[in-house]
């Protein structure tokens, strides 16, 4: 069994737990340590808590505090190459760097890191599993690939990127180069992306889709619903949401 949950999801902070027996990973840190402290109290945790951390790129609201997370609690972050070069901060405890597609073991969890066509230095997402189930987390993506799809393939639980809405986007304050680079191929998945990928892979196994880092200016959260009920042939009532203030509480793989 897989349980996870979210502390946060957007562009003012993310971060993610993931629990596979007696290993608690955290997936990025974006917040400060105090605002990390404190979310993770939400959920019956404190650092101490954690074994590792796994950070996906190094924008800020991904990156955040692992540093001083890691200094303070002696925690070990594992990223790629590129995304250590980026940040430029030799301050981490311990760090390993890792590679796409290259699995690896920490403790009791087996991890797939995987590429995503984003603008960031060497960014990776992630897929989890304990040998039985498999959780596929797929955020900060510009356009859906073909390794994508097979990467979600066959997942039990799957936390997709629902960023924005074009049309939103198109008419909102942004200026016109931010517009650009968000909904460019190296930016964040529209709805509409969600929506083609759950009509592309095998859903068999599917028991939670969650829609994460909505835009809170350019997306609402009644279309970023509406986008991942038309890929899963479901009501918009079924479909949940990550929220920039408080994620979303424990699942399970064993949930329905």
């Amino acid at each position: 069994m897989i349980r996870f949950c979210s502390l946060g999801s957007g562009s003012s902070g993310n971060a993610l737990v993931v629990e596979i027996g007696a290993t608690r990973l955290l997936v990025d840190c974006g917040f400060s340590m105090q605002e990390l402290e404190r979310r993770l109290s939400r959920v019956d945790l404190t650092p101490q808590d954690l074994t590792a951390v796994l950070v996906t790129h190094e924008h800020a609201d991904h990156i955040g505090a692992t540093a001083p997370l890691s200094r303070r609690y002696g925690l070990t972050v594992f990223t790629s190459p590129g995304t250590r070069l980026a940040a430029r901060d030799t301050g981490f405890a311990h760090i390993q760097e890792i590679q796409a597609d290259a699995p690896l073991e920490i403790d009791d969890a087996w991890v797939q890191p995987y590429t995503v066509p984003h603008d960031s230095r060497e960014p990776l997402q992630f897929a989890f599993s304990d040998g039985d189930h498999r959780l596929v987390l797929m955020t900060d993506a510009g356009h859906i690939s073909p390794h994508m799809v097979d990467v979600a393939n066959a997942a039990e639980a799957l936390l997709l990127e629902c960023n924005h809405d074009p049309a939103m986007l198109a008419a909102g304050r942004y200026p016109a180069s931010l517009k650009r680079r968000i909904a460019g191929g190296y930016g964040h998945l529209p709805n509409h992306a969600a929506t083609d990928l759950l009509h592309r892979i095998d859903r068999s196994r599917l028991r939670h889709v969650i829609g994460m880092h909505l835009s809170s200016d350019n997306n609402h959260e009644g279309l970023a619903r509406q986008a991942l009920a038309d890929g899963l042939g479901s009501s918009p009532s079924d479909p949940e949401i990550a929220t920039q203030d408080y994620g979303f509480t424990w699942r399970t793989t064993a949930q329905a």
